[in-house]
């Protein structure tokens, strides 16, 4: 991986919000690595850069809105020449439910804005994606009002575990070995 994209809305205001889970992995994983995130105009983003083997590794927050994200996230791939299959993108998922976290390359997009402008963008969408679930409201007239809107104070608490333990497979996610990411991720204690 040479790309850990983390997806959300700028602003105070958007800040715990369900939309934001892809922020508050990027800004836990930032803070593991001691690494701040900073402004960066020309990738309309906050980024951190990081050494790794001789590897440069670059953690991303769009600044653009979830729907504009593909800006922010080709800006900087053609930037550094980075392609789509060493890109993540860790986002929330209204499909899966609170406390799941699920790693998957490529497949739909799920109606959700900010991974249909990076797939447009981009030109695919054959890259990985770190799936946060966040839960779904039941009518999806509510979908907009409710990823915008903190999580209940049980939900949160599953949204932040799933986090924490979709962090744990980072090791395998930054030496690239998405595959057995996934069966840990994946598999039940």
């Amino acid at each position: 991986m040479k790309l850990i994209v983390g997806l959300g809305n700028p602003g105070r205001e958007y800040a715990g919000t369900r939309h934001n889970a892809g922020f508050e992995w990027v800004d836990r994983l930032a803070q593991t690595l001691q690494v701040p995130l900073r402004p960066e105009a020309r990738f309309h983003g906050l980024c951190a850069q990081i050494r790794q083997k001789d590897i440069d590794l670059w953690l991303l927050e769009p600044q653009t809105y979830m729907n504009r994200s593909g800006q922010s996230v080709t800006a900087l791939c053609q930037f550094y020449k980075i392609q789509t299959d060493e890109i993540i993108v860790i986002h929330d998922e209204l499909d899966l439910p609170p406390g799941i976290a699920k790693l998957k390359k490529g497949g739909g997009l799920g109606g959700h804005n900010g991974l249909k402008d990076i797939a447009a963008r981009l030109g695919t969408q054959d890259f990985w994606r770190l799936r946060i679930g966040i839960g779904h409201p039941g009518d999806r007239n509510a979908v907009v009002d409710y990823v915008l809107h903190p999580p209940r104070k049980e939900e949160a608490q599953l949204i932040d575990e799933a986090i924490v333990r979709s962090l744990e497979v980072w090791p395998l996610i930054a030496q690239g070995a998405c595959e057995a990411a996934m069966l840990k991720l994946h598999t039940k204690v």
